[in-house]
């Protein structure tokens, strides 16, 4: 059986370096208010994780620009989602 990580790295991510196409508006609301922090388990690609002081990272590298995220986080409206600028982001090698 193929791992997960394994199809992803099929795939390529072109980073536009310091104009990330997704951001946690304000940390706190996560660490505070989400109490289910949704986000770190149904991103497709584990872009988002918890520390163990509740603290949510993100990781832009790699989004697979689906926006789960965005819907999951609907409650909060935390994520600051758009598509990267033309020739960056995601490069599928199938499809």
């Amino acid at each position: 059986m193929i791992k997960i990580e394994e199809k992803l790295f099929q795939n390529r991510y072109r980073v536009d370096e310091g104009r990330p196409h997704i951001q946690i508006s304000d940390p706190q609301v996560c660490a505070d208010d989400c109490k289910t922090q949704s986000c770190t388990f149904v991103c497709p690609a584990g872009c988002y994780v918890a520390d163990e002081k509740h603290e949510v990272t993100l990781t832009t590298d790699g989004c697979l620009e689906c926006g789960t995220c965005r819907v999951i986080c609907s409650e909060h409206h935390n994520v600051d989602w758009s598509y990267p600028r033309g020739g960056h982001g995601i490069l599928f090698k199938f499809g």
